[in-house]
């Protein structure tokens, strides 16, 4: 089940009833907040970093919006579940790109390439991925 599927199950919404326009637009708002989660999920390993440092808020997002793809792909290779080489045949992504970007030299990877990324650590961190679609599906339901 796909996480809009899964969303649209819990908060009431019959996906077949709208139109593809609505399907697309959630389906978007869905992957923007999942990003957002993925970049606090990084943020929170690196507050110690940033207070030593002297960052406010608005530096640390700046930081994280230029390096969450390369901590996701840095957690995947962790795992040792992927090598690069997995990872850019999993992507059908050159294997030179995904080195840039877990090396932070590409920090504006596309978006098909990140919604790749986001689909295959899914699958290896799926408890990581559960929390974050409760934590937004809470939001949902109080809004």
């Amino acid at each position: 089940m796909s996480a809009t599927e899964f969303l649209c199950q819990i908060v009431g919404v019959k996906p077949h009833q709208l139109s593809r326009k609505e399907n697309i637009i959630l389906e978007a708002d869905l992957f923007a907040r999942v990003c957002e989660e993925i970049k606090e999920f990084f943020k929170a390993q690196y507050r110690g970093y940033f207070r030593l440092i002297k960052c406010n808020a608005e530096m640390e997002n700046v930081v994280m919006e230029s390096v969450y793809v390369r901590h996701v792909i840095n957690d995947i290779l962790s795992t040792e579940e992927y090598t690069l080489s997995g990872i850019a045949c999993y992507t059908q992504t050159p294997e030179e790109v995904v080195y840039e970007v877990a090396m932070g030299l590409n920090t504006n990877p596309s978006s098909a390439f990140l919604r790749k990324i986001i689909e295959l650590h899914r699958s290896i961190r799926p408890d990581l991925y559960r929390e974050i679609i409760r934590k937004i599906t809470t939001e949902y339901l109080a809004a």
